[in-house]
């Protein structure tokens, strides 16, 4: 998948319909709500079915980044966060030359032991699409109340239901950023796997099997958005710590996701090798300015620690004659 264009013309004409008409990007959340039939979009269905991120003649060199988030209680907020500020993630992605050919996947977790739609993945998009996989998420806003969320189911279909073409042929490591503010499981349960996933599994898997399996193809990161019910519960942050040491972020304002997640990328492909650079370069691709300011405070602790980088994204594009007259990038 990815073989279309990113049109910021076309997704800002899309936001401002859906304003001036008072209708919501949410369309399948919606329809599931008024129906009261709830299951999952069957474009977003993980069940026997891998994801792919595969180079074409107009993105030669595709780079996988996969965003997955808690859909659970106050987590709810994050998906329409993503959805608004959409475009300002894809302008600093490419105007400012972070990543010439990003493709982008959505999906959303809940708790595999009492929801109703626990996991949910869309496909790798280059263009408007993956604004319409964020509307096929049904915000389920269940989650069991014990602090734990079926993060590891998520991981788990990552590291063996995806095809990436920037590793597989480039040996180039895709993105993953995992958003919530509860703990994984220890496991994946193997039952849960053959009944949301399909696959059948001799044993439950550790979870610590399933990462280091993950991390082989994807420099993962979990944001903990330390406003919401549980994410400034210390307990949670050094479960995560200990996980996944500093690249667990801990994120003081949700709102900042997308900027977030922009910087990460700047820094691990080298094309950002300081945060107050990354943030006048989010300012100006039309972040707010606070905005940036607490992505920046979110990766101070990374920033310290990253090994060097050398690599840097090609094809950068000028911001002043980076778009075309549709608003293409």
């Amino acid at each position: 998948m990815g073989h279309s264009d990113w049109s910021d013309a076309a997704y800002q004409a899309r936001q401002n319909h859906r304003k001036a008409t008072k209708t919501t990007a949410f369309t399948y959340d919606s329809d599931v709500r008024s129906s009261g039939v709830i299951k999952i979009h069957d474009q977003m269905n993980p069940y026997g079915v891998n994801r792919e991120s595969r180079d074409s003649d107009i993105h030669p060199e595709s780079l996988s980044i996969a965003v997955i988030f808690d859909v659970t209680g106050s987590m709810g907020n994050v998906p329409r966060v993503m959805q608004t500020k959409l475009g300002a993630l894809m302008r600093v992605l490419i105007q400012r030359g972070y990543v010439a050919h990003p493709q982008v996947l959505f999906g959303a977790v809940g708790d595999a032991t009492c929801d109703s739609v626990p996991l949910q993945i869309g496909q790798f998009e280059s263009g408007l699409e993956m604004d319409e996989d964020l509307g096929k998420i049904y915000i389920e806003g269940g989650g069991g109340g014990q602090v734990y969320e079926s993060y590891e189911l998520a991981m788990y279909f990552m590291s063996r239901h995806t095809a990436i073409d920037c590793y597989e042929k480039r040996g180039h490591k895709g993105y993953l950023f995992t958003i919530g503010d509860e703990k994984p499981y220890a496991n994946v349960n193997r039952a849960i796997v053959k009944e949301h996933i399909g696959d059948t599994l001799e044993r439950d898997l550790p979870l610590k099997k399933v990462l280091a399996e993950l991390q082989e193809r994807y420099e993962h990161f979990h944001i903990v958005p330390t406003n919401t019910s549980h994410g400034s519960d210390p307990a949670i942050q050094a479960h995560w710590r200990g996980l996944l040491g500093e690249r667990v972020l801990m994120l003081n304002d949700e709102a900042a996701v997308c900027e977030t997640i922009a910087l990460t990328i700047g820094l691990c492909e080298g094309t950002v090798d300081d945060l107050a650079v990354g943030a006048v370069d989010l300012v100006a691709a039309g972040c707010d300015k606070g905005a940036a300011t607490t992505a920046a405070s979110a990766l101070a602790r990374y920033a310290a620690v990253r090994p060097p980088v050398t690599r840097a994204a090609i094809g950068l594009l000028p911001v002043a004659t980076g778009m075309g007259d549709d608003g293409r990038l």
